[in-house]
């Protein structure tokens, strides 16, 4: 189960799952951009790449599409370690909400790796305005996908 929480006294959303997975696994699904588009978003959606470049430094680009509808996001991975990633990510129809986030991916043994999440915006409008946009259907249907990947062996 995905936890999704507003911090009360700033402008941040954190987001906790745990998964079967190794920390390396979690890690490739979050930087191969072949395997991203298989899990990221809500069901119904297709997602495609338009520029990876998964390495500190590097930037992304990547549209989710359902029938007429686009979704455009993009943003830089500022650094990628085996134990978190950290980066920005910009919703393109709202290009002056950049968040800033990190991702720390848990080792908890036994194979189950904690994937914690953290997105700062710029204010608390902002952050409700997302809470409030449906993110977490996509969330909830995006892990899903991710712990079916894993379940059947394709990272």
């Amino acid at each position: 189960m995905t936890s999704i929480e507003a911090d009360p006294t700033l402008p941040v959303i954190r987001i906790t799952r745990d998964f079967r997975a190794t920390p390396a696994q979690l890690l490739r699904a979050h930087t191969d951009p072949e395997l991203f588009v298989r899990w990221v978003g809500p069901d119904g959606l297709r997602t495609r790449v338009d520029h990876w470049d998964a390495r500190p430094g590097g930037s992304f680009r990547y549209v989710s599409e359902r029938g007429d509808e686009q979704y455009a996001f993009r943003g830089c991975f500022h650094d990628i370690r085996a134990d978190r990633i950290v980066q920005t990510f910009t919703y393109e129809a709202e290009p002056d909400g950049v968040a800033l986030e990190t991702l720390w991916f848990e080792d908890l043994g036994t194979g189950r790796t904690r994937l914690r999440t953290q997105s700062l915006v710029d204010t608390f409008e902002g952050r409700d305005a997302w809470l409030r946009s449906g993110m977490e259907t996509g969330v909830e249907d995006g892990y899903t996908k991710l712990e079916r990947l894993l379940t059947h062996g394709a990272l």
